[in-house]
């Protein structure tokens, strides 16, 4: 208000601290004052003597070369024993901070014009998602889980906000160390790293960003070993345990999974190979089935709104009699999903 230029390097380094005194050791104890001072001093002294930017810089890629410099360079002696640690940390600050920008609105409105699903519908799936903070969308394949699970986030979120949703997909190979935390490989191939996997990644974002909602996007989720890949955090997802800390299983850090994070996963209910999933999971979970919408009003416009609709009405209504015959003998998780006779809609 007094018109005093602040410098953005030095809050930079003071928004760098006070994240740094609000972190744990590997026993799970607060950085003290002294650590957090030293630490924050040591990559001071990085930048003056190699003579690069580390406070303002968001290059995760260019920080992990600087570190590889840092560490290999015998002539360096000072802060050396805290120096890599030091630049781990602030990797980590940089992927933790909230990304803000403008992003296009998405309303309910816009949700119901772009998806075949009655307003009935999209209040119950909010509400369901709302109540548990896990949800899955299961149903055939081609019904759209994929494109209904982006725009439940974008309607939630009120916007398009693509930072704000993270997804992966799970397989028969998929780890714990995939996807919580890991040792890997170093990229220069001495030895191994313990690096975060995507999910406390994102969890961690989502916790530095409280008044925002959150999206963690699981595709095929019934494809993986929930119980192995999720591991002591099966508790912590759990809607009424969410805030609550437990020690990582590598690390040993205290981690907890945020309020504003919502997990959407799709299951694909066609795939006999896969496993059901076990009850411990499922009462963490509401489930919501997506139907083929071929008996939907505004799939009806859509069809009619294009060229010539006459031939793909009498294919759909092939397809319909076929998913009659299909639910009958299979099963309705067997049918096929309009989604194949969709173009950018869903």
């Amino acid at each position: 208000m007094n018109e005093d230029f602040i410098d953005p390097k030095i809050a930079e380094v003071n928004e760098f601290q006070n994240w740094l005194s609000n972190q744990v050791t590997d026993t799970g104890a607060s950085l003290n004052d002294k650590t957090v001072k030293q630490k924050v001093n040591a990559l001071k002294e990085i930048e003056r003597h190699f003579e690069a930017a580390i406070f303002g810089e968001s290059d995760i890629e260019q920080l992990k070369l600087l570190k590889d410099i840092v560490v290999s360079d015998d002539s360096y002696k000072k802060y050396k024993g805290v120096s890599g640690s030091s630049i781990d940390y602030y990797i980590r600050f940089i992927e933790s901070k909230p990304t803000v920008q403008e992003n296009e609105n998405f309303t309910m409105d816009d949700f119901l014009s772009a998806v075949f699903i009655d307003k009935k519908e999209l209040v119950r799936l909010i509400s369901l998602l709302e109540n548990k903070k896990n949800l899955i969308l299961k149903g055939a394949p081609g019904v759209g889980k994929t494109f209904i699970a982006k725009s439940l986030a974008y309607v939630m979120m009120e916007e398009k906000d693509e930072t704000r949703i993270h997804m992966v997909q799970f397989h028969q190979s998929y780890s714990y160390e995939d996807f919580i935390e890991g040792f890997r490989p170093k990229a220069e191939g001495d030895g191994f790293e313990l690096k975060q996997g995507p999910f406390v990644k994102f969890a961690r974002k989502a916790a530095r960003d409280p008044e925002r909602d959150y999206f963690f996007v699981i595709d095929e989720i019934n494809r993986g070993n929930m119980s192995k890949i999720f591991g002591e955090l099966m508790m912590l997802i759990e809607a009424d345990k969410r805030g609550e800390q437990i020690n990582l299983l590598y690390s040993n850090e205290k981690f907890s999974v945020p309020s504003n994070l919502y997990i959407i996963g799709m299951m694909n209910t066609a795939d006999r190979s896969l496993a059901l999933l076990d009850y411990a999971l499922r009462r963490r979970f509401s489930f919501f089935e997506i139907k083929p919408a071929f008996y939907n009003n505004k799939f009806k416009s859509y069809v009619n709104q294009l060229n010539n609709p006459e031939a793909l009405i009498c294919v759909i209504d092939e397809i319909k009699s076929l998913n009659n015959q299909i639910a009958e003998e299979l099963g309705t998780g067997f049918q096929i999903g309009h989604s194949y006779f969709v173009g950018d809609v869903s």
